[in-house]
């Protein structure tokens, strides 16, 4: 299989790395520089360094529709906030297609929603063949073969099963899923509450209370993709309590890095600008929020997080705000 990765972050590098053994694999680079700096080291010491690639590994530049022309997979490594552009970009496309982005997209005019990405590639490319692969993984890991479970979500079942065929292998294991709501949902709100959990951490609020965040975070994320018309248990998989624990709780997790450092007392730009990745739940949470309010979905977490991102509450206020809410049935 022709398998192409449009974007050289740390992700699409560790998918390409990984599949680079079984299958013909290019990795395009935008940047020009980044693309003769990993072509003269045979690595990306921008975004995952110290991981040398195959000798299978092909590099391109110029034109993501040209590198794309001859695959029979195309994969989108970037960041939501390039989504729109390069699905646009491959609107005449027929061959399978999938995103590796968790999020959602800001509001495109005053009166508009935040979309998912799915509803991104409704609106610019709907004969595009497309999904998204998502689940519970750091890219450090899958680049150096350690065991990852993920998830293809489409409605297109010849999607699917190529992104099986791609991936699915010795270190890693790829389960189908015809639900790409709930699997979009999942990878979005879960950046949002591991925020709170990294916040709960910098203030050494103990165990309890992460375990608190993660199981009510978790009925927020799932009352808001049941709202969007995604199936209950698929927030009980990979997509939502998987990548939930392992983003809330993993020391590689960049939004849970940004919760701890705004207990630390740093400014948000501060946070942020420390990363040197892109931190999802830091663009999606206000979104989040907007969706959610707009279908009546009571999310106390990400609002919490929301008003905390937004400058509008210390660390210290969230915190009784959450604590000081009413009780509750514990499924409501």
């Amino acid at each position: 299989m022709k398998i192409c990765v449009l974007g050289a972050g740390a992700w699409g590098t560790a998918l390409a790395i990984n599949a680079a053994g079984r299958h013909e694999v290019s990795l395009w680079a935008r940047d020009g520089a980044q693309l003769a700096d990993m072509r003269a080291g045979r690595e990306n010491r921008r975004y995952l360094p110290d991981t040398p690639f195959p000798a299978g590994l092909g590099l391109l530049g110029g034109s993501a529709v040209d590198a794309a022309a001859a695959a029979d997979l195309v994969i989108i490594a970037t960041p939501m906030a390039a989504l729109r552009e390069q699905l646009l970009a491959l609107r005449e496309l027929r061959v399978p297609t999938a995103w590796l982005c968790k999020g959602v997209e800001p509001a495109q005019g005053g009166e508009g929603i935040g979309l998912l990405a799915h509803e991104i590639q409704a609106q610019v490319a709907p004969g595009l063949p497309a999904g998204v692969l998502s689940g519970p993984s750091f890219a450090q890991e899958v680049a150096r073969g350690q065991p990852t479970a993920l998830v293809a979500a489409s409605g297109h079942a010849a999607v699917r099963q190529a992104l099986v065929e791609a991936f699915h292998g010795p270190s890693l294991r790829v389960y189908a899923n015809d639900d790409i709501v709930g699997v979009e949902v999942g990878g979005a709100v879960k950046n949002v509450l591991a925020i709170a959990t990294g916040l709960a951490d910098g203030l050494a609020l103990g165990l309890n209370a992460r375990a608190a965040l993660i199981t009510r975070g978790l009925a927020e994320m799932t009352r808001l993709g049941m709202a969007l018309g995604a199936r209950a248990d698929t927030f009980m998989g990979l997509s939502g309590l998987g990548d939930l624990v392992l983003t809330a709780t993993g020391d590689l997790s960049r939004n849970r890095k940004v919760g701890l450092l705004l207990a630390q007392g740093h400014t948000l730009a501060e946070a942020v600008q420390s990363l040197g990745h892109v931190a999802e739940g830091v663009y999606c949470a206000r979104t989040v929020l907007q969706r959610a309010s707009r279908l009546g979905v009571e999310m106390p977490i990400a609002s919490g997080v929301v008003a905390l991102l937004d400058g509008g509450a210390r660390p210290e206020d969230v915190v009784a705000a959450l604590m000081g809410r009413g009780p509750t049935a514990e499924l409501g």
